[in-house]
């Protein structure tokens, strides 16, 4: 029994889409401390990749890190066969890139619009679907997807990230449906407002009007993501389900 708990834990084989900064880069170094093989996929911020590579290494820790634009089919495909062509499977997939953007719906233009879907959307499905012909030939898997609180509730002025944050969801719920017979696990997380980059938009006189509105009056660390994804990599028996960590915000 002791084998297979810890066969659960570690040695796992890891991709991680939008790992080069903030949330997604906390995902990296916490599962590849923990002993597991991680692939960081990064598009533009190669520099920011390499640090997190290099952070790693002066620990001993080695990651692989893979430039991808996964909103393209192709590039996305790319990187989920690095993975297999060089591990052999893919235990673990995160789909955690995307963008974000403030702006009145009625100025949404067309681009924006389809920008957003392809970026926190479409992402996730031609990862998913290259990365699941692999674990049903394995017969297991677990995929998680990083949604957000507004993919819940709706943002004003966030109409096109919050519809394609709300689409993560429903793509979670019915994915997990079709795949729970082949030992596939896939789980949402909906984070609230976490201190990363992604917050530039808002003043700090915002920020703190939001802090007060949380019921544990802070912001969100990336450390609590990164801890989450940890926990449903190690069970075994949670499906379907979006996992809201934002301090109370939302209830």
């Amino acid at each position: 029994m002791v084998e297979n708990q810890e066969k659960n834990i570690v040695n796992k084989i890891i991709v991680v889409t939008g790992g080069s900064r903030g949330i997604g880069a906390e995902i990296v170094k916490v599962l590849a401390k923990s002993g597991n093989n991680v692939i960081l996929n990064y598009n533009k911020s190669e520099i920011c990749a390499k640090n997190v590579e290099n952070d790693l290494r002066k620990e001993g820790i080695n990651v692989d890190i893979f430039k991808a634009d996964v909103s393209k089919k192709d590039e996305a495909n790319n990187l989920i066969n690095f993975a297999i062509s060089k591990y052999g499977r893919i235990d673990v997939l995160i789909n955690n890139a995307g963008i974000s953007q403030s702006k009145l719906f009625t100025e949404i233009t067309d681009d924006e619009w389809k920008n957003m879907m392809n970026n926190n959307l479409d992402s996730a499905f031609y990862c998913t679907r290259e990365a699941v012909k692999n674990m049903i030939h394995n017969k297991q898997g677990l995929i998680i997807n990083i949604s957000s609180i507004w993919g819940i509730t709706g943002a004003s002025m966030e109409v096109h990230y919050s519809t394609a944050k709300a689409g993560l969801i429903g793509f979670t719920k019915a994915l997990a449906k079709e795949l729970g017979p082949s030992n596939i696990r896939v789980n949402a997380i909906a984070p609230g407002i976490i201190d990363t980059d992604m917050n530039k938009e808002y003043s700090n006189d915002e920020i703190e009007d939001i802090r007060e509105e949380i019921p544990l009056q802070k912001i969100g660390k990336t450390t609590s993501i990164a801890n989450c994804i940890k926990w449903l990599i190690e069970d075994d028996y949670t499906t379907g389900e979006v996992i809201s960590i934002n301090g109370g915000w939302y209830m």
